[in-house]
């Protein structure tokens, strides 16, 4: 838990490898992940370094790896998932697995030709089918009655399609010579027609009907008969629908047309017999040729189900082998040759503490691989940054992702996580207070947390879903708050709960009450008890009139209260940066004079705050200390600030809480403003100071015999180094010996504005927890007045239909306005309150996260990468 409240302590490692264990070493490392490798090779080309041909197989081996996993799905295929992670195999394994899925793509493939070769062969046969069906009724026609159709039939069709009057001439002079023809052939004459027939798709049938007519000029008859039953692409698996159609036509000349359009439209032409009995016969072979090929791609579909079900067993194990080789070889690729070609150099940025863990895992990778050479780890010094390490766990992770959303903590600052952890769901629950919209959210997370692991085993894509499953333990510690927040303000769904008896007595009788509105309690007589409720408001609020007056003036002090103190803790929080980093000029230049400015001035309010709510009361036998005479802590405070004297003579109240306050306040004010030339101009001209001394300084003769001169010279170092090594916002130890006197003040001047201007912003900006906790408690009484109330004034059973229905719609709107939408938007409002209200006072947020060589997060990586 230590990292949590600060960052890991790193080291940059040296690591030396022999060429044959630099493989097993990397494999444990990664099954470890601890270790973030730097790139060595910066200049290199991807494709010039020395392991890109096994990255290439690696990629070739996962290209087959989706083609099996695509034809398993589109089967329907269950892959089996045992939730283990096979270790990283040996580089010998690479050839028996290439062999192995280069045999299942090859076997694969074969088959899906086959059987499309299959399919389209009993998709031939099937359309032949057909057409010897259905023109069977075209052929029982008589012949000549064909041939005098033909011009009737083609005139009617086309005047239909014609587009303009030009055409439609044409047509009429093609029908009168039609005409001609027919009367001559019914007159005796034998006109020998020819036909095709086929097949085509039932979408292009209109436009292949159009063009034939325009463009044989009407001498054409078609007829066609659709095929009720959907038959099924062999290229794609689709399911198409067509029709099947027959045309006749006379002499070579229209058949090539015909022919020719057919081809333009893909209908598909198939030998049909013009004697029945060869149209019978071919029926009966086709028939024959239909059972057989059904038999053959049975088998066949048996035989791809059979590969597929055995590459379904070991696909998921298949993936993480190779995924992890290729990781591996990518990571070899940025590691060093040595001049002898037989040791491999990295660098890398380790946890101080677990440096015995990885050089475990070195020496078992060189068992591993038979190497009689141990790896060498040494530490290196560095003048870089080191990354930011916080070891989490699933508790603390969605916390700290709030805090790194934000900025990754610089290196070795205070981490504000192990407090948002307590603070966040608290604020929220300000704001959010409501027991039973709080008892709602709470369930809500605590099955997400007791189902953790079959909701985790379920992958799925939906971000919403994966946003909230991976908050499950923010979502409930929320909902708890929101509990205990909705019992202190007594509200549950907008009504409040009797728990202990209400401290308020009616002394009236019902008809008084019933008759007089004009009626009010009054605390200093015997309507109150005297002792307060136990915990929380008095149920009696909820039927008062005066309910939001009170609220109000409640919840807006305990926002500020609030507000101050997380402010404040801020602040300290600060401290404890600077102490680490042994920043002292930061300590008396910077957070002694915030701290003094934020508790002269607003925490100054805040004990106000608590003075009256102590010393006022409506039974105070002392006149001046009645709930009247109570002096308005904003008015006080705006006259504090301002410096505007108060009369005291005001009659028997009077302004002031406590005697020598006036002069209390002004002393208060005078020090918070003098804290502001403090912060603006002591560490620079602290820094400038020290610069001059340091460059004045004589440097002491060297000696080897008793050490002076050493002693001499390193304390003049650490003279220089405490007064310019500063953080940007008190936070890690960026120093400014570099920077220019004028950045330095410029610099300081924005801190010291920013911080002047935030502490009063900042602190209204803590009144949204009253803003949100009304509006919530506002918008939870609509909705129970306009809705569910309705419900609950008819009896009967009709009311009861009523208010099952009612009921149903109130508690949809309850969940989805009240608790997801109201929680969404105090969800934003806590996040925005820690984000810069509190974490600006301590937390620079300028480090970058480590990023260690993990199998387990390139898997997930990977695997969501798939799904997607």
């Amino acid at each position: 838990m230590g990292s949590l409240f600060r960052s890991e302590e790193m080291t940059l490692c040296q690591l030396f490898l022999q060429s044959e264990a630099a493989y097993a070493c990397v494999s444990e490392l990664g099954e470890l992940g601890l270790v973030q490798f730097r790139d060595l090779n910066p200049d290199v080309n991807a494709f010039q370094r020395k392991f890109v041909n096994e990255v290439r197989r690696c990629d070739e081996m996962e290209r087959k790896l989706r083609y099996l996993e695509k034809e398993i799905k589109k089967d329907g295929i269950p892959m089996l998932d045992t939730g283990e992670s096979p270790e990283a195999p040996q580089p010998r394994e690479m050839i028996d697995l290439e062999a192995t899925f280069e045999k299942l793509e090859n076997e694969l493939r074969e088959v899906n030709q086959n059987a499309e070769a299959l399919k389209r062969n009993f998709l031939e046969l099937t359309e032949l089918k057909h057409i010897l069906r259905k023109t069977q009724v075209f052929f029982d026609e008589p012949q000549a009655a064909i041939a005098s159709n033909v011009p009737n039939m083609s005139r009617n069709r086309y005047l239909q399609m014609a587009d303009s009057h030009r055409e439609e001439e044409q047509v009429n002079l093609l029908g009168e010579e039609g005409i001609r023809a027919g009367g001559a052939g019914a007159q005796g004459q034998n006109l020998k027609l020819g036909f095709v027939a086929g097949v085509i798709l039932r979408e292009r049938l209109p436009a292949f009907e159009r063009m034939l007519w325009r463009a044989c000029r009407g001498n054409v008859f078609l007829r066609q008969a659709m095929i009720e039953s959907a038959l099924e692409d062999p290229s794609n698996g689709d399911k198409v629908y067509k029709s099947v159609f027959i045309i006749f036509f006379q002499g070579d000349q229209l058949k090539t047309r015909v022919k020719k359009i057919c081809e333009g439209f893909r209908a598909t032409l198939y030998p049909c017999p013009e004697a029945p009995t060869d149209r019978r016969e071919m029926a009966m072979g086709v028939m024959t040729r239909i059972e057989d090929l059904n038999t053959v791609l049975g088998q066949t579909q048996d035989h791809r189900h059979r590969v597929l079900v055995a590459a379904a067993k070991n696909l998921k194990n298949w993936f993480v082998k190779v995924r992890k080789i290729k990781a591996i070889y990518h990571t070899l690729n940025l590691f060093n040759l040595d001049v002898t070609q037989k040791c491999l150099i990295a660098e890398c940025w380790v946890p101080l503490l677990d440096i015995e863990t990885i050089q475990i895992a070195l020496r078992r990778g060189t068992e591993r691989s038979g190497s009689s050479v141990p790896p060498i780890l040494n530490r290196m010094e560095t003048f870089e940054d080191p990354p930011t390490y916080n070891r989490t766990n699933k508790f603390t992770n969605a916390f700290q992702a709030l805090i790194n959303a934000y900025g990754v903590a610089s290196y070795r600052e205070m981490n504000p996580a192990p407090y948002t952890i307590i603070t966040f769901p608290f604020l929220f629950a300000v704001m959010f207070g409501d027991l039973g919209h709080g008892a709602i959210m709470a369930l809500f997370g605590l099955w997400m947390v007791l189902k953790e692991k079959p909701l985790a085993a379920k992958k799925t894509d939906n971000e919403i879903w994966n946003i909230f499953f991976g908050g499950r333990y923010i979502i409930f510690l929320m909902g708890v708050f929101s509990m205990y927040t909705g019992f202190v303000y007594n509200d549950i769904f907008s009504k409040s709960l009797n728990v202990f008896g209400s401290s308020w007595s009616i002394n009236y009788n019902t008809s008084t009450v019933m008759s007089n509105k004009a009626l009010q309690l009054n605390p200093a007589s015997q309507d109150y008890s005297g002792i307060p409720y136990p915990i929380g408001l008095d149920p009696v609020w909820q039927v008062a009139e005066n309910k939001i007056i009170f609220l109000n003036a409640y919840k807006m002090k305990i926002s500020i209260i609030f507000g101050v103190i997380h402010m404040l803790f801020g602040v300290f929080v600060g401290l404890f940066n600077h102490r680490y980093f042994k920043n002292k000029l930061a300590i008396y230049c910077e957070f002694i004079p915030q701290v003094i400015f934020l508790v002269f001035l607003f925490f100054y309010m805040t004990v106000m705050m608590f003075m009256k709510w102590t010393k006022y009361s409506a039974d105070s036998e002392d006149e001046k200390f009645t709930a009247g005479c109570a002096p308005s802590i904003l008015i006080t405070f705006i006259n504090m600030v301002l410096f505007k004297s108060v009369d005291h003579d005001t009659g028997v109240c009077s302004p002031f809480m406590f005697a020598g306050q006036q002069g209390l306040q002004k002393f208060l004010v005078i020090i918070a403003l003098l804290c502001v030339p403090w912060m603006l101009l002591a560490k620079p001209i602290m820094i400038m100071r020290s610069r001059k001394e340091a460059a004045h300084q004589p440097m002491a003769p060297y000696s080897n015999e008793n050490g002076d001169a050493e002693t001499g010279l390193n304390q003049q170092n650490a003279t220089q180094d405490g007064a310019v090594q500063q953080g940007a916002g008190g936070g890690a130890g960026h120093g400014h010996d570099n920077e220019e006197m004028s950045e330095i003040f410029i610099h300081q001047g924005i801190h010291t504005i920013e911080y002047v201007l935030g502490s009063v912003s900042h602190t209204a900006s803590y009144l949204r927890l009253w803003a949100l906790s009304l509006a919530h408690a506002q918008l939870a009484e609509v909705l129970w007045n306009m809705v569910l109330k309705n419900g609950l004034q008819q009896g009967g059973w009709i009311g009861g239909i009523a208010l099952w229905a009612i009921f149903g719609f109130w508690a949809v709107l309850t969940v989805g306005i009240l608790v997801l939408m109201e929680g969404l938007s105090a969800f934003l409002h806590t996040l925005r309150l820690h984000w810069v209200e509190f974490q600006s006072k301590f937390y620079a947020g300028l480090g970058y996260a480590f990023t260690p060589f993990s199998f387990e997060v390139i898997l997930d990586t990977s695997s969501s990468s798939t799904e997607e």
